[in-house]
């Protein structure tokens, strides 16, 4: 049995002040509440300085990429980005690759993140995933205009992964429905307007248009109209997507997914990376007025600094625009939201009797603001 205690914990019922945990194994059987100047007796209860919250769930990751880090410039734009990848890429030894995923895992599970979507392209993580104490839901993404990469994909689906679309501009039309209809009831990772350049291709003009066009390649999935308008026709909607970056989403766009989707719509936010590579932010107040499922991602340490959320959500949070966020509201797109997302359930990211989670602890939180705020300080790890 053990009994920990804090400041104050995000719960089912929201953020409650001065709670005592109590925990069989994983299993929450009590939580209550203690008297602050009672807390000196209280024998073999674990103090902990701030927010217990759930540990985490990252959205959206490549951790086969980690080998990355700063390899990359930052602000070079996309179409930079995917230069400099392709010419970094074949510069690691695979003692290299797995050495810096093996970090990127550990730094994690320090911060308090259980749970991650990971995009692969090959089966180099595997040996790292394999015996983390991370849970990992692999994402096998299938692109390639010219020639879809289902076979390099189809060897990952023996390691438990689920194939997905890398985006709705990097597939011609008969294999993205084959993806998006494959894998029965398992949720999509999908990168989505990442770029204005990805809109104004289906207008045919802008920066993918111009590669392509370069390249003596055509797209046979224009006629849709917009990236949001070829995800309503080609997924069905009772199949659960989750949507990632969305930097250049407007009203339309959420509107023409929202009215096609019977099942959850996730929309998965990597704001230091969209920082990193063209500078662009995703409209947060467009999402929240919307009421709609945000989660988020770090993405892969080729565009990033880290692997932190709680870095992510001070990117959101600790802004002007941000300022008015619950502190309830951004711990639960990390935490619970996450977890729905990927499918695990909501009641593996949440403290609740009867939940098996584990538990971590966000320091720097002002706790005495009206819902709680994020600080500049805040920094989270497991406990």
């Amino acid at each position: 049995m053990r009994t920990v205690c804090a400041h104050a914990a995000l719960t089912a019922q929201g953020i409650i002040r001065n709670p005592v945990i109590r925990l069989d194994g994983r299993r929450i059987t009590d939580i209550s509440s203690y008297d602050p100047s009672q807390l000196d007796f209280m024998p073999g209860t674990e103090f902990h300085s701030g927010v217990i919250i759930p540990q985490m769930v990252n959205a959206h990751l490549h951790l086969e990429l980690s080998y990355l880090r700063g390899a990359i410039p930052r602000g070079c734009g996309f179409a930079g980005f995917a230069a400099a990848m392709a010419r970094t890429r074949g510069l690691f030894t695979l003692a290299q690759r797995l050495e810096a995923a093996e970090e990127a895992d550990a730094a994690m599970r320090r911060e308090g993140i259980a749970f991650a979507g990971d995009i692969s392209n090959d089966d180099t993580s595997f040996a790292v995933k394999s015996v983390s104490g991370l849970h990992y839901h692999t994402f096998a993404e299938v692109f390639g205009l010219l020639s879809p990469s289902f076979k390099a994909a189809g060897r990952l689906l023996d390691y438990g992964a689920t194939l997905s679309p890398h985006s709705t501009y990097s597939l011609q039309d008969e294999p993205f429905r084959r993806v998006c209809s494959s894998d029965g009831d398992a949720p999509l990772s999908i990168h989505f307007m990442e770029t204005p350049a990805e809109r104004e291709l289906y207008h045919g003009r802008g920066a993918l248009h111009d590669w392509y066009a370069s390249q003596g390649w055509q797209c046979d999935f224009l006629h849709y109209g917009s990236p949001a308008e070829r995800i309503a026709a080609c997924v069905p909607p009772e199949r659960s997507v989750m949507l990632v970056h969305c930097c250049c989403v407007g009203q339309w766009d959420i509107d023409i997914i929202m009215n096609h989707f019977t099942a959850p719509v996730y929309w998965v936010l990597c704001p230091r990376s969209n920082d990193y590579i063209s500078g662009l932010k995703p409209d947060i107040e467009l999402l929240r007025r919307n009421g709609l499922n945000i989660c988020i991602g770090t993405d892969s340490l080729a565009s990033n600094d880290s692997l932190s959320l709680i870095e992510e959500l001070k990117q959101l949070c600790c802004t002007p625009q941000g300022g008015d966020i619950p502190l309830s509201e951004a711990l639960q797109w990390v935490t619970a939201n996450g977890a729905a997302a990927l499918g695990i359930g909501r009641g593996a990211a949440t403290i609740d009797v009867g939940n098996e989670c584990d538990l971590a602890v966000v320091e720097g939180c002002d706790t005495d603001s009206g819902g709680g705020r994020l600080t500049s300080a805040a920094r989270a790890h497991a406990i």
